[in-house]
């Protein structure tokens, strides 16, 4: 069982920034990638950004440069800072971790993030 804890959502206005934080813990032996989705209000789940255990990232178009993911491999922690967030930004992140091989995969509980113009 691998468990996922996020932190740093909130409350903002336009144009200002959070800093989301998703640690994992448990049996963790060995991670592929972790990720971080949002979901609002009546839509789809929908991919934000990833990055895999080389450091390699991936950026859906609507967050490319304004988001910016990192890790901590050492603490198995995954980082989505996020800058300059819109109204529309206003949703759910959760985070999602995939292990070795893709033999397991959590979603982490989610977390609010509420963006105000």
């Amino acid at each position: 069982q691998v468990q996922l804890v996020e932190s740093g959502g909130g409350s903002v206005q336009a144009g200002g920034s959070l800093r989301l934080t998703c640690a994992a813990s448990g049996d963790t032996d060995c991670i592929f990638d972790m990720s971080w989705y949002c979901q609002a209000p009546g839509k789809e789940r929908e991919f934000l950004s990833a990055i895999d255990s080389e450091g390699t990232t991936r950026y859906a178009d609507s967050v490319k440069g304004r988001f910016a993911i990192s890790q901590d491999n050492a603490k198995n922690t995954v980082y989505l800072q996020m800058n300059s967030l819109k109204p529309a930004d206003t949703a759910m992140y959760y985070c999602y971790v995939r292990g070795c091989a893709q033999k397991w995969a959590y979603w982490g509980q989610g977390i609010q993030v509420t963006v105000s113009s």
